[in-house]
């Protein structure tokens, strides 16, 4: 059986996370939904996930000065 390695490890932030992937894909206007995505494309996920990294990056090289 496959494990799923995307689990959140805190679940109190699984919420939180939502909102921050929305946040992300509205700033790259991505017309994402809570639910079912799967008329969107790879490209389309893809810029949500990488503008969520991005912004991690600055989170923590900012938590850094």
């Amino acid at each position: 059986m496959a494990s799923r390695s995307n689990r959140i490890l805190v679940p109190e932030a699984k919420e939180r996370m939502e909102q921050f992937k929305m946040e992300s894909a509205s700033e790259v206007g991505v017309p994402l939904s809570r639910g079912y995505n799967g008329d969107l494309t790879s490209r389309e996920n893809g810029s949500v996930g990488g503008n969520m990294v991005k912004k991690m990056i600055e989170a923590y090289e900012n938590g850094l000065k």
